[in-house]
């Protein structure tokens, strides 16, 4: 008997844990292959390729962005092979599991909840010939009929799972990985699946490390914890990040999803001697409304919240995403500016503005009727409107939500940015907001645009609004782009208001001992042309530092200025700038 387990992952750099965990759970009664596959390949590939194996049993792990694609693959394999018995599992089909089978008559079995059981004993029963109706957590078809065995109770020692993350040689080169330290959650979030299982369970504290430890060697690109809360167990989650810090990996990091207002001072102080770029936190917020909160079950402080992520913020040392809902109840087009300024002003390295999807199972969309949710009853559920919120504003923070995907959250326009919103508009969301009009009645939002390209844009924004002092912006516009584009021409646009340092006079200053000591102390023993590699040297009409000391209020101090741009490795601190203009005076 041949057993295949697949699934469509998002992006070819993903990995699905789930399918793995199944297939670790029956090697000693199956040998079972896996085969992965991405949403962006074309299905009739997919479909020949599975086909090809000839497989007895197939296996899917289906999620909101697979499944529709799944159900069309599995209905071609019935349709040219009637013998092959297809099973389903996973969150897209664990809370309307018997629906799906009484539509879809193709699909064979269904397994819903936590799979590892009741897919061991699945296979056993599948092996032996023995009937499968006393199987918990197991819905399957009988003729006309489609019958729904009880719930299997939930996995009470987790390491009972076989590792999947033993022997990976380099399976997972370069891949994102995601990873369970635990499961369940200890909030309530009605928006959230997490919020159906009561209580959380840990995996044994040296079967992580261990795990760590073989995706460290195996040289994968990211650890992405899937925790609901990783530091509901400061002291679990503190050992986990001690191990991953002394073993000091390279070229990887550690993503986990944290409640702020959980970390305290010991947590804090910890957090601050951390490797740049190692670990990066993602930060619900959802929203700032009190009434949306109590009506979604949050359990936040967002004063602690704010205090908490500005202080990881100084440290410059960890990349934080921050996350905000739009359609929630009692959140209005208004009440989401406030949320969406409030968390602008704590300036994380990433605002996710996403819009709210009823998940299958979830507290709010069984209550979707008493808020007035509309929305498709297809994959991925995410609402038209509400009682609270229009379509025709949800529209318009879409909008919002890409100008601050393209401008704000890879941190390429920090100061130009600072500078429009400090001086010409009352906050952050309105700036978004007018500018997202100008976006689409240009017809930007129609066409592909370059990092380049966006630099162009916003100046012509800024004209076209004919604000004023254009060479203090275009300034700050020239230094945003040298600050995070190395080696890269200057848009179109962007003008030259002094004459710029020629090339050879570059390297008479990199020559200078006072520039090597003062600046460039970790150069010190490399010739000038592997220096000028990572520098740049380039002069502006204003003083850019004092104006950005200034929080964008200065508009004078328009004289020439020379800056020193060394450029960094690291995911926060791109470059380091410093004001040469001294040095230079006396050199050239």
């Amino acid at each position: 008997m041949k057993v295949i387990l697949s699934t469509l992952n998002s992006k070819f750099i993903h990995s699905c844990l789930a399918i793995r965990y199944l297939q670790g759970y029956v090697k000693d009664l199956i040998d079972i292959e896996i085969k992965e596959y991405t949403i962006n390949q074309n299905i009739d590939f997919i479909t020949s390729d599975l086909y090809k194996l000839e497989p007895d049993i197939i296996g899917f792990s289906t999620y909101i962005w697979n499944l529709t694609e799944t159900l069309n693959i599995c209905k071609i394999l019935k349709l040219v092979n009637p013998k092959l018995k297809i099973v389903l599992g996973g969150p897209e089909v664990s809370f309307d599991g018997k629906k799906i089978l009484e539509d879809n008559k193709f699909i064979d079995f269904i397994i819903y909840g936590e799979g590892e059981e009741t897919f061991r004993e699945f296979i056993g029963k599948i092996i032996s010939g023995e009937d499968y109706s006393n199987i918990q957590g197991l819905i399957y078809s009988q003729g006309d009929m489609v019958i729904k065995n009880p719930p299997r109770p939930l996995i009470e020692d987790l390491n009972t799972i076989p590792s999947p993350y033993k022997n990976i040689g380099n399976e997972f080169e370069n891949k994102i990985v995601y990873f369970e330290s635990s499961r369940g959650c200890p909030f309530g979030c009605k928006f959230c699946l997490s919020s159906t299982i009561k209580g959380v369970r840990y995996f044994g504290i040296d079967r992580v490390k261990e795990e760590l430890n073989n995706l460290i060697d195996g040289k994968v690109k990211q650890v992405k914890f899937v925790d609901r809360t990783f530091n509901a167990n400061k002291k679990y989650a503190m050992e986990i990040m001690r191990f991953i810090i002394e073993k000091n990996p390279k070229d990887i990091n550690f993503h986990f999803e944290v409640t702020a207002h959980l970390l305290d001072g010991e947590m804090l102080e910890f957090l601050s001697g951390v490797k740049e770029g190692l670990f990066q936190f993602e930060v619900g917020v959802q929203s700032t409304n009190l009434d949306t909160i109590e009506a979604i079950g949050r359990t936040t402080d967002f004063k602690k919240l704010r205090d908490i992520t500005k202080k990881i913020k100084s440290y410059r040392n960890i990349h934080q995403h921050l996350d905000l809902i739009a359609g929630l109840p009692y959140e209005d087009y208004g009440s989401f500016r406030k949320s969406f300024n409030d968390v602008y002003e704590i300036r994380p390295e990433k605002i996710q503005l996403g819009f709210l999807k009823l998940l299958k199972g979830s507290e709010l969309r069984k209550d979707e009727s008493r808020y007035g949710f509309k929305y498709l009853d297809l994959p991925p559920y995410e609402i038209l409107e509400n009682d609270f919120i229009r379509y025709k504003d949800i529209i318009k923070l879409k909008s919002i939500e890409e100008l601050v995907e393209r401008y704000y959250n890879e941190g390429y326009f920090e100061h130009s940015l600072g500078y429009i919103i400090s001086n010409y508009y009352t906050n952050p969301f309105d700036f978004y907001e007018d500018f997202s009009c100008y976006w689409e009645a240009e017809g930007y939002h129609k066409v592909s645009n370059s990092r380049n390209k966006l630099y162009e844009i916003l100046m012509r924004f800024y004209k076209y609004k004919q604000f004023d002092n254009v060479l203090v912006f275009n300034e700050l516009l020239k230094f945003d782009f040298i600050n995070n584009n190395k080696g890269s021409k200057i848009p179109k646009g962007i003008l030259n208001y002094v004459v710029n340092i020629q090339q050879r006079q570059i390297h008479e200053v990199l020559k200078n001992e006072r520039v090597i000591e003062d600046y460039l102390g970790e150069y010190k023993e490399l010739p000038t042309k592997k220096i000028i590699q990572d520098i740049a040297l380039e002069s502006f009409g204003v003083n850019i530092f004092k104006i950005i000391e200034s929080d964008y209020t200065l508009t004078g101090h328009n004289y020439r200025t020379d800056i020193l741009f060394v450029y960094q490795r690291g995911v926060i601190n791109r470059c380091k700038t410093y004001d040469v203009s001294h040095i230079i005076k006396e050199l050239i």
